[in-house]
Formats: C-alpha cells, sequence, structure tokens
C-alpha cells in the first residue's frame, strides 16, 4: 500500500517529461512565416499570450507592432524588398493606385447607366433592351473576368496582371466610344467589364502584402470602398453631360480617366508579391530601368512562375475553396445583399426618368443629381466601418485572452442588417407613395451604407478564414456579388410596375434578413470547428 502513490507519481513526473517533450518537438516545428496560414482563422496577437501557447523561445523571435503590443502576421523577414517593411509613403501610393484601379470597372458600367436614354436614342431602340443587352451582360462578366485573372496572378504576379488588363479595358472602352451600332456597342462594352475587372481581384492581395493583420481591416475599407462608389460616381457625373452632349462624350472621358490609372500603375505600380515561402529566392536577373520593365510587362513573373503555383492548382483553387461551408453560406448572403444594391443603381435611372405612376418623370439633371445620394453614403458607411471593425477586434480580442477568431468580423453585420431593411423598406414606399425626394434620399442612402459596412466584414471575415487564397476569396465574392446582382434588372421593374416598388424592396429586404438569420450565428456558433475541418 505504501508503494502506491510513489508509483502513481512516478507515473505523473514520466507524462509532464513526455508532455513537455512533445511540446518542444512542436514548437520547433514552428515556422513564422507561414504560422499565419497554418492557423487560419485564429491569429494570437497578444505578446503574452504567445509566451503562453508558443513558449518563451519562439516568442522570443517575434516581431512586434512599433508600440510592442501586437504579434505581427505575416512575421515579416529581414528583407527590405519584402512589402511588409516597405516605407509607409510606398504602400500608401499603392494603395491609392490600386483603389484608383478598382474604380475602373464599375466606373465604366456605371457609364451606360447615365447614358441609357441616350443609348435608346441613338440606336432606336428601348431603354430596357439597352439595359438587357448591355448593363447586365456587362455586369455578369465582371464576376468571371475575375476568376480568370486570379489563375494569372497565382502564376506571374500582381503588377503584370493589373497592366494587361487595364490596357485592354482601356482599348474596349475605347471601342465602346467609337461604336457604329447596336452589335458593336454591346460586344465592346462586354469585354471592357471581362477584362477590367483585375484591380477588383488584386486589392485583397496587395493589402495582404502590404500591412500586417491587425491593420488589414481599415486598409480594406478604403479600397472596397473604391469600387463601391464607382457604380454611382459615373452616373452622377456624365448625368449633366449626357444632357447637353453626345453620348459618345461619356465614354470618351471614362477612356482618359482608364489612360490616367493606367499611366499611374506604369510609372508608380510596384509589385507586391513576396515569395516568403520559397527558402531560396532566386536574385534579380536584372535591375534599375530593366527590372521595373521587365515585372511591368510580365517578363520576371515568367521567370518566376516555375516557384509558384502549378496551373493545375491555380486553375483547381476557386474549385475547391467555395464549397467550404464557413463561407459558402456567407457568400450567397453576401451576394445577395450586394446584388440587390446592384440591382438599385441600374434600375433607379429607370425609376426615376419614367413619368408617373411607375416613376418620378425627373429630367436628366435631376437624375444626376440624385446619384449623389450613393456616393455620400458610401462616404458614411466607409468611417462607420473605419472604426467598427477596429473596435470589435480589440475588444472581442482582449475577450480571448489575446487571441483573434475570424467570426468576430460577422458581427458587424448586426449593424448593417437592420440598416439595410430599414433603407429598402423606405425606398420601396418612396417610389411607390411618391414621396418627397427627402424620403427617396434617405431610403437609397441608408441602404447603401449598410452594404458598405456588410461587405467590408464579409471581405474582412473571408480573408482571415483563407489567409493562403486571399486572390480566390476576392474572385469569388466579387463572381458572387455579380451574379446577386446582374438578373435584378430584368424582374426588378417590371414587378414594380404590377405590384409596386414597397412589395419589391421589401421582399428582397426580407430575403436578406433571412439569409442573415440563418447563415450568420451558424457561423459564428460552428465556426473554429468548421474552420477545423474544413480549411484549405
Amino acid at each position: 500500500m505504501s508503494h502506491s502513490p510513489i508509483k502513481s507519481s512516478s507515473s505523473l513526473d514520466e507524462k509532464n517529461v513526455i508532455a513537455h517533450a512533445e511540446l518542444a518537438i512542436s514548437q520547433s516545428d514552428i515556422d513564422l512565416t507561414t504560422y499565419h496560414e497554418s492557423h487560419a482563422g485564429r491569429l494570437i496577437l497578444d505578446p503574452r499570450e504567445a509566451r503562453i501557447e508558443l513558449g518563451d523561445k519562439i516568442a522570443s523571435r517575434l516581431k512586434l507592432s512599433p508600440d510592442g503590443k501586437t504579434v505581427l502576421w505575416p512575421q515579416p523577414t529581414d528583407d527590405p524588398e519584402d512589402p511588409q517593411n516597405w516605407p509607409e509613403r510606398r504602400k500608401t501610393v499603392q494603395l491609392i493606385i490600386i483603389t484608383l484601379a478598382a474604380i475602373v470597372p464599375d466606373f465604366d458600367s456605371g457609364i451606360g447607366i447615365a447614358s441609357i436614354f441616350a443609348l435608346a436614342g441613338q440606336y432606336h431602340t428601348t431603354t430596357g433592351e439597352i439595359n438587357n443587352l448591355t448593363s447586365n451582360w456587362s455586369i455578369f462578366l465582371l464576376g468571371w473576368g475575375a476568376l480568370i485573372a486570379v489563375m494569372l496572378i497565382r502564376r506571374y504576379g500582381r503588377l503584370p496582371v493589373l497592366f494587361w488588363s487595364q490596357v485592354l479595358a482601356l482599348g474596349f472602352l475605347i471601342g465602346c466610344t467609337f461604336a457604329p451600332n447596336l452589335k458593336t456597342f454591346t460586344a465592346m462594352r462586354c469585354l471592357t467589364a471581362f477584362f477590367g475587372t483585375c484591380p477588383q481581384v488584386t486589392g485583397l492581395y496587395v493589402v495582404t502584402d502590404m500591412y500586417p493583420f491587425h491593420r488589414q481591416a481599415r486598409k480594406l475599407n478604403i479600397w472596397t470602398m473604391g469600387f463601391l462608389i464607382s457604380p454611382f460616381l459615373s452616373p452622377f457625373a456624365f448625368g449633366f453631360l449626357v444632357a447637353r452632349a453626345s453620348w459618345r462624350w461619356t465614354y470618351g472621358i471614362g477612356s482618359m480617366y482608364g489612360a490616367f490609372v493606367l499611366f499611374l500603375i506604369v510609372f508608380f505600380g510596384r509589385e507586391t508579391l513576396y515569395d516568403r515561402d520559397v527558402r531560396a529566392l532566386p536574385q534579380r536577373p536584372s535591375d534599375g530601368l530593366r527590372y521595373r520593365i521587365e515585372t511591368l510587362v510580365g517578363v520576371t513573373g515568367i521567370k518566376m512562375a516555375k516557384y509558384r503555383a502549378s496551373w493545375r492548382e491555380a486553375i483547381s483553387a476557386p474549385f475547391r475553396l467555395f464549397w467550404r461551408p464557413h463561407l459558402l453560406g456567407i457568400m450567397v448572403f453576401e451576394a445577395l445583399l450586394f446584388g440587390f444594391g446592384i440591382g438599385i443603381n441600374v434600375t433607379n435611372a429607370v425609376f426615376l426618368g419614367t413619368p408617373p405612376p411607375v416613376g418620378y418623370g425627373f429630367s436628366p439633371f435631376a437624375i444626376a443629381g440624385a446619384y449623389g445620394t450613393p456616393i455620400v453614403a458610401v462616404i458614411i458607411g466607409e468611417l462607420i466601418g473605419h472604426f467598427a471593425n477596429d473596435a470589435i477586434m480589440h475588444l472581442t480580442t482582449r475577450r480571448n485572452n489575446g487571441v483573434f477568431e475570424a467570426e468576430s468580423r460577422l458581427w458587424t453585420c448586426y449593424i448593417a442588417v437592420p440598416l439595410y431593411i430599414c433603407g429598402f423598406v423606405i425606398l420601396g414606399a418612396a417610389l411607390q407613395k411618391h414621396l418627397s425626394v427627402g424620403a427617396l434620399v434617405m431610403g437609397w442612402g441608408i441602404a447603401e451604407v449598410a452594404i458598405m459596412v456588410n461587405t467590408v466584414a464579409v471581405y474582412a471575415y473571408a480573408n482571415d478564414c483563407f489567409p493562403k487564397h486571399q486572390g480566390e476569396i476576392s474572385a469569388l465574392l466579387n463572381l458572387a456579388r455579380t451574379l446577386g446582382g446582374f438578373s435584378v434588372a430584368y424582374f426588378q421593374v417590371p414587378w414594380a410596375a404590377k405590384h409596386g416598388a414597397l412589395q419589391t424592396f421589401g421582399c428582397e429586404a426580407a430575403i436578406v434578413a433571412g439569409l442573415f438569420v440563418l447563415t450568420v450565428p451558424t457561423v459564428q456558433l460552428t465556426g473554429r470547428m468548421l474552420r477545423g475541418r474544413f480549411s484549405y
């Protein structure tokens, strides 16, 4: 009897020794350059928690933010060419360029909204046919172009794909400007959308390439604002122009903006892709101006392709990613929330210009002025998201002992969805009951604020869950929102004309609310388990 405590004590000591040995082995196996990818959706941000979970030896090697309070993910290398180590000024220039470039696709698509009545007159057809042939199909192709772009980016880098896509998009937009007939115009407009969409994929790459995790949401807010505000800029600016000049001037000025963005890419754009998982990076084959030119046109990317994802991996990645349960539900929710917003943008020009009882019978000047509403709303949404996303991240991380969990991003959706419902119902009532312009402005504005706030949260969540696949995430979300929106113009105006705009917009808001209730709480409750089983 006296020997049993000694046996149990010795057994306990042996277990402790084994446990410590296993912990030491696991800690020695930690690769800090890819740790944030292998632990997708769960990152240790507090240095004190890092010492507890990773041990003093590993924690002492971690690089921290300048104030020493936050662990940096990804961990910057000692290479000055690592974009994480770039000076803040250079990072800001790249962020400005990619944000201005992200405006191009939807800005070009929105030119048709400002010109819809002029185009119908030029080509002797109806506004409905112009919408169906050009606006809807160009929106549809925005999504598929993004998938092709991300496959090329995985192989050849961010900068050359961005450059060549904008060259082609600019060429086809010039084709729209001088199109002699509707068939040519339709083909040019659709090809412009297909090739022009690249910046709406590249932006997520660029932000995550340059900025550590805890700063990414704010920078994503800026880039996202670019492509959210862009569909409203062209109807707002060119609505006044079309009332006084030929519609061809609208596409001509759009081409000038595309040329300006191309100029910035050529002279100030930098390649942000850094192959941090390649152990022995080859030395640059050239330097100075020659290296800049070779990187821009893709020669450097072709030479580096053998160190990167294979064609098979690059092509299959989106298909291996989209079905993941913690992504699919959120993607469908965002598709309809954003898609119905696209529908508003495309059809409101018709609602506002059509005489009563269906529309308001506004003049071209009044329609152009009305498109100032969503521009202001997106800026307000950016300001809300700028502070809300960071506040939620810091609050939830503190409550979770310094560890960030990706599902906390989705708390922002609880702010967005009530605003969305409110905005859609007010907008529907204003259109159906012909309420004052103030009601129309408030409804439209509140809805766009909600879309901005929700979209940033969804992009940030999906990026946190799949840090190795920022491009595929961006492309799939881009495809989802365009598929959700391109068909809306087909049914929104006829539905509102037959049953009233309040029923139309009320049902759309109800669908989004239902998807929110079904998906967001479920993902928050089961996200950790789903990430463990289905991460990629």
